[in-house]
């Protein structure tokens, strides 16, 4: 049945699979959800999202442009998903419930960070596009706030530092597999979460 409007909440700590990437020998980006592995949590998610979503909502299907209202609770205000990344992953379990025909539908997004200890969670509204409108405002405020501050990751300092070749050298040799714990070749392993994670060619065959 066509709607147009819809609410989804799916409970726990929303995470992001943008940063976590594996490659098949043919160079496709694959999501494995039953390697036993520790990558299986991001199918997993996708999938509790899409039972979450059509549950919620029986039989609604939107097949026309949509206005999506969403907003992330994080348990943790210091350690979390960038929430710029965390609606790829939201609207891939959407799409896959079946309540929308292609993410491509969503037109206009608004996206709010939020921390709840206690009930880390998602909240998403639909509204179908021909029956509502988008209206929003940016005020300055009167009594000023305290600015939270962001600092530079260690990550992202130790990217700006250019290594030398002996110390691009001297790295790879320290590397092993992430599964057998055996050193790694160079041209001979499988890398995901942008280079934080490697695993050898024999164990990834085994896993996949």
């Amino acid at each position: 049945m066509n709607s147009n409007y819809a609410k989804i909440i799916v409970k726990g700590s929303p995470i992001t699979k943008s940063n976590f990437k594996l490659f098949n020998a043919q160079g496709r980006a694959i999501l494995p959800k039953n390697s036993g592995l520790y990558h299986d949590r991001y199918a997993i998610y996708e999938e509790q999202i899409a039972l979450e979503a059509r549950a919620q909502n029986p039989n609604v299907i939107f097949t026309e442009s949509l206005i999506a209202v969403l907003k992330v609770y994080y348990k943790s205000e210091k350690r979390h998903p960038d929430t710029i990344n965390i609606t790829k992953s939201i609207f891939d379990g959407i799409e896959k419930s079946g309540i929308i025909i292609n993410d491509v539908q969503i037109r206009k997004i608004i996206t709010e960070e939020y921390y709840d200890k206690e009930n880390p969670r998602f909240e998403l509204e639909l509204y179908a596009e021909s029956c509502y409108s988008l209206d929003f405002s940016i005020k300055e405020k009167e009594i000023k706030g305290t600015p939270v501050i962001f600092k530079p990751s260690i990550n992202s300092q130790q990217k700006n530092v250019k290594k030398t070749p002996s110390q691009k050298t001297s790295a790879s040799s320290t590397n092993v597999c992430a599964i057998c714990s055996k050193p790694l070749k160079e041209g001979d392993y499988i890398s995901a979460d942008n280079g934080k994670t490697l695993i050898c060619k024999s164990c990834f065959k085994k896993a996949f």
